[in-house]
């Protein structure tokens, strides 16, 4: 499979599973998103890859008018069921909107998906001068021993998938881009789950999704066993999941080069 390929299987596959068992984001990251994007009421939003709208819903509070462009169908139908928030099929590559249109972007543990510099060149073309892009991404604490076992074995299975931790998609910022520089913080995060849920979670990983039933379960199982009989865990009916939340934000140039 190609690395899109994987991406639209997966997240097919595992649509349901990312909607029952992914986490929220910190209610200090958003509020971090919110302040530096100044999204506001009378403000337009665009979340770029909503998945199926974890992020989203937490910026519907805020009363700006959200446009939620996620391309796969099995992702995009959780988004429509979110009153007043309008969804479109459409990638980061090809963003179905009119230029300047929108006041920031967000983009929820999707951005080393893209193919960077297309995406930033879209992203740019439909945020208003001066805008805002905010990443974010959820990553379980790999400082955690327990934690650090179980994402060692998914890690084998990862197949050329991209990942955000080796920070490669920030390549695509260079000065041709009409970005300032990325800030960025991070914050700590925890998600309750039971041991079902924790597998969820892990099925829920587009390449895990995508893997050959056979092969799918046997990881799964693997899984299973190191939650069994891990010290810390061994009998728990109830798991904390620990994350690193980390935030980046930015502005588009107010001005292109030359004006």
């Amino acid at each position: 499979m190609t690395i899109r390929e994987i991406a639209v299987h997966g997240y097919t596959v595992g649509g349901d599973d990312y909607e029952r068992a992914r986490p929220t984001y910190p209610a200090a990251a958003v509020q971090l998103l919110v302040d530096e994007l100044a999204i506001a009421p009378d403000g337009r939003v665009l979340d770029l890859a909503a998945g199926t709208g974890k992020l989203t819903r937490l910026l519907m509070p805020t009363g700006a008018k959200l446009i939620a462009v996620e391309p796969v169908q099995a992702m995009r139908r959780h988004l429509t069921a979110l009153e007043g928030v309008e969804v479109l099929d459409g990638t980061a590559e090809a963003i179905p909107l009119a230029d300047a249109c929108v006041d920031a972007v967000v983009v929820a543990t999707a951005f080393h998906w893209f193919a960077g510099g297309e995406a930033l060149r879209e992203i740019a073309r439909v945020l208003k001068p001066g805008g805002g892009l905010g990443l974010v991404w959820n990553n379980p604490d790999l400082d955690v021993d327990w934690v650090a076992e179980i994402w060692r074995l998914v890690a084998a299975k990862r197949r050329g998938a991209p990942r955000n931790r080796d920070l490669s998609w920030k390549q695509a910022f260079t000065p041709a881009q009409p970005f300032d520089a990325l800030r960025h913080r991070r914050f700590s995060h925890r998600q309750q789950l039971d041991v079902d849920g924790l597998i969820a979670r892990v099925r829920s990983i587009a390449f895990v999704a995508s893997l050959p039933p056979r092969e799918r379960d046997a990881l799964l199982r693997s899984v299973r066993e190191i939650v069994c009989s891990h010290p810390a865990l061994r009998g728990a009916q109830r798991l904390e999941l620990p994350y690193r939340t980390d935030v980046y934000w930015c502005r588009r140039h107010a001005r292109e080069p030359g004006d």
